[in-house]
């Protein structure tokens, strides 16, 4: 049966309903944009989308293996990687001060909570679609057709590694071994633990995300140990002289920060707190996700952050700023020396925590950008729908984590290290900040256009000065990569032109518009015909469109014969779809 609405004549235009007798789902139209609404098995509320979105999975394939505590952790795992044992002596050095410094972690939390309330909106409006940002895009800005799933498809195939993470990981088994390496050692290594991550995330996702807990616990543990540490050097109770040297005078340096080393410390502050949204790519996968996530996203943001200005409070309490700014070891070794002296016990414990830290952002990353290639592959704007749907043999996304397994290890062994490796590593941040920005103006299209379709609200919503703060936060981090460095054009991360990352990143986007606009404009224009969605029904339950060329003397009667969502009508009122995604 189709569900009754109960349009705006006065801003609704040529807004009518349509039941569809060929679904179950209910047509509403606002003009020549055709709407659907569908309930998922994970969630009473309907989810209200464009038709030409990937259809809506009402059995999710992948099952519904994800818990309160699981999106918490898988949260947790990707916040949680190795930027908090290394980056408070970068942005010491950036702010001055340590007071400023613990400012700036504080900013740092209301920055990503502001994020995070737009984003617990979007995923109420649409309870049964994973992907997080590949949906939210596809709805708020359905026209150009297929233009901005076109656009992050290959934005997120062309950055879908992580190099970075593994060869971090494997920097940390050489020190926990003692022992040095060579280039292609450590790369050997690196190639080694993903292909463990590939094996794990593949293989069961139950167990997979089980692991993601653990390695979630392992983490928090850490960071309380730390933190209790801290505490107990602050109070006075250890060897260690003066614990309270940095707080007596704890504005000494402020005004020694230079703009642009303000900037990068929020930069670095801001990517520790990234992965605080790692649990929206899983969404079809929680049973009632909107309550779910509405407590647990937020509590683990929470978490962390009381965490890392606990952490810094025990950096800053074993070790001088002086120390801090001038040793060339990461702000957790420091502590760990001072704590336990120089011994190679201390070391050894330290690299093991971060190697566990580093598995566990592995893993949980692996996790959130399969589903986030699998719901790209479900839109129809990439080829090969089978390969990036399908979850046969093991009721996984067997396609994406190959792919990303395959890209990473071309990424780890073929760019050298240095400057080249950096750059690579740099590709990704501007264009993911930018589509950030374009996903939060996006909430506010989506709204307006509930309102006119007079469409329920959402069942939960954020804040609109949440939502300016979150568009400020964004437009800041457009803008202030573009301020050269303090020690010139050539001070950055790269002996070249420190913004080089940055026109190439955009000139990949360009490119990326250049193939839509060919793809989808030019040539059906050439040639004669026009793009038209059909639906593919795989044998395991999964579902996705595939775009097919329709000469235009054939449309008439190709859109006599499917429905809005791309069904084949029968005869007798019923529907169906192909079942091959070849």
């Amino acid at each position: 049966m189709g569900l009754s609405f109960w349009p705006d004549k006065e801003k609704g235009g040529n807004l009518r309903v349509q039941a569809n007798n060929s679904s179950e789902e209910s047509i509403i139209r606002d003009g020549d944009i055709k709407f659907t609404a569908v309930e998922g098995a994970n969630s009473t509320t309907v989810t209200y989308q464009d038709a030409a979105g990937a259809p809506v999975e009402k059995n999710s394939p992948l099952g519904y293996s994800v818990s309160f505590w699981i999106s918490l952790f898988l949260n947790i795992n990707q916040m949680v990687g190795t930027g908090i044992f290394s980056t408070p002596a970068t942005i010491l050095k950036g702010v001055g001060s340590v007071g400023l410094t613990m400012i700036y972690w504080f900013i740092g939390y209301l920055l990503s909570q502001s994020t995070l309330a737009v984003y617990l909106e979007l995923s109420a409006c649409f309870p049964s679609r994973s992907g997080s940002e590949v949906v939210y895009l596809e709805q708020a800005y359905p026209k150009p057709r297929y233009f901005f799933p076109t656009i992050f498809a290959i934005k997120h195939v062309v950055f879908a590694f992580a190099s970075s993470n593994a060869i971090v990981f494997a920097e940390y088994m050489f020190g926990l071994a003692g022992s040095s390496y060579t280039a292609w050692q450590l790369k050997g290594v690196a190639v080694a633990v993903y292909t463990v991550s590939l094996i794990v995330v593949s293989a069961n996702t139950k167990w997979s995300l089980r692991i993601v807990v653990f390695f979630g616990v392992v983490k928090i543990a850490t960071l309380i140990l730390i933190s209790i540490a801290g505490l107990v050097v602050l109070g006075g109770h250890t060897k260690i002289a003066d614990p309270n040297i940095n707080w007596r005078n704890a504005w000494e340096g402020t005004s020694t920060a230079s703009a642009y080393g303000a900037t990068n410390a929020m930069i670095k502050i801001i990517f520790s707190y990234a992965g605080y949204t790692n649990a929206f790519g899983v969404i079809n996968e929680i049973k009632n996700p909107t309550k779910t996530l509405r407590w647990s996203a937020p509590f683990s943001l929470l978490l962390v952050t009381v965490l890392y200005i606990l952490v810094n409070v025990a950096y800053f309490s074993a070790a001088s700023r002086e120390e801090i700014l001038q040793s060339k070891q990461i702000a957790a070794a420091i502590f760990f020396q001072k704590l336990f002296g120089s011994t190679n016990k201390a070391s050894r414990a330290l690299n093991v925590l971060i190697c566990m830290s580093a598995f566990g952002n592995l893993v949980a990353v692996m996790i959130n950008s399969s589903r986030i290639l699998r719901e790209t592959g479900r839109q129809g704007v990439l080829p090969w729908s089978k390969f990036w749907t399908n979850v046969k043999p093991f009721g996984t996304p067997l396609g994406p984590y190959v792919f990303q397994w395959s890209i990473t290890i071309v990424m780890i062994i073929a760019p050298p290290a240095g400057d080249a490796f950096n750059f690579v590593v740099d590709l990704n941040t501007y264009p993911t900040t930018l589509f950030n920005f374009i996903v939060i103006g996006g909430l506010v299209l989506i709204r307006r256009r509930r309102r006119r379709l007079n469409l329920p609200t959402a069942d939960y919503r954020a804040w609109d000065i949440a939502i300016a703060f979150s568009l400020l936060t964004n437009a800041y981090m457009l803008i202030v990569p573009w301020y050269p460095p303090t020690q010139g054009a050539n001070g950055g991360d790269v002996s070249f032109w420190y913004g080089t990352y940055l026109v190439v990143s955009i000139g990949l986007l360009v490119l990326s518009g250049i193939y839509y606009y060919v793809w989808v404009i030019l040539l059906p224009k050439w040639k004669g015909y026009e793009l038209r969605q059909t639906v593919l029904e795989f044998e395991n339950g999964s579902i996705s469109h595939k775009l097919v060329k329709v000469p235009n003397e054939e449309l008439a009667r190709w859109d006599e014969e499917h429905d809005a969502i791309g069904h084949l009508r029968h005869r007798n009122g019923h529907r169906h779809a192909s079942s091959d995604g070849f």
